[in-house]
C-alpha cells in the first residue's frame, strides 16, 4: 500500500525503480521527462549518467508510483522511445540494490553538536565539512534510512539538504 498526497493510503498502487539504457546525446532526458509529463505521471527520483563512452550510452534510473495497468504503460512507452535500448523494471526484475545520497547541513552549537554527532554514527553517516555554527553529513542508504536521518536532524536545526536521486542496480549474474 502506498501513502498518496496528503498521507492518504492508495490502494493498488506500487513503487517500481526502472532503468533506461540510453543513447548519451542532446533531448533524450528531455522525451523521457516529457512522456511522463504529457500523460500525468509523476517521477519520484530522477538520476542519468554515462555508463559506456565508447558506444556513447547512458543509464537513467528513475522510481515511479502508478497501478500495475499504469507501470506497463509506462514501460512500454518508454520502451518506444527511439533513444531507448532497453527498460528494466527492476521491481519486477527481482532482487536489486537501491540507494541513495544525501548531503545535510545542520546547526552545530553546544549540545546540538554533540546530539547530532550522536545521531550520524547511529545512521551510519559521516561529518565531512565543519564550521563552529553547522556540521555537513553524508550518508549513503535507502530511501527509507534517509527519510529517517532527516526526520532526526529535523529537531537538531536542519538548515539545507541535498539528495542524488535513487541508482539501482541488479542483484546476481541473471540479471539484465
Amino acid at each position: 500500500m502506498i501513502h498518496g498526497r496528503w498521507g492518504i493510503e492508495v490502494s493498488g498502487v506500487e513503487r517500481h525503480t526502472i532503468a533506461c539504457i540510453v543513447d548519451n546525446e542532446f533531448g533524450v532526458l528531455a522525451r523521457v521527462v516529457g512522456l511522463f509529463s504529457g500523460r500525468g505521471y509523476n517521477i519520484e527520483s530522477l538520476t542519468v549518467a554515462v555508463v559506456d563512452v565508447e558506444r556513447e550510452l547512458s543509464r537513467i534510473t528513475l522510481v515511479t508510483s502508478g497501478t500495475r495497468m499504469i507501470i506497463e504503460q509506462i514501460k512500454a512507452q518508454l520502451g518506444r522511445l527511439v533513444p531507448i535500448h532497453q527498460v528494466i523494471d527492476l521491481t519486477d526484475e527481482g532482487p536489486h540494490v537501491e540507494r541513495e545520497l544525501a548531503l545535510l547541513r545542520v546547526e552545530s552549537t553546544g549540545e546540538k553538536r554533540a546530539e547530532s554527532l550522536r545521531i550520524a554514527e547511529v545512521f551510519g553517516a559521516r561529518a565531512v565539512d565543519s564550521t563552529q555554527e553547522s556540521l555537513v553529513f553524508e550518508i549513503t542508504d535507502t530511501t527509507d534510512k534517509l527519510d529517517s536521518f532527516i526526520d532526526h536532524m529535523g529537531p537538531l536545526g536542519l538548515i539545507e539538504i541535498a539528495r542524488t536521486g535513487v541508482v539501482a542496480i541488479g542483484r546476481g549474474a541473471e540479471v539484465p
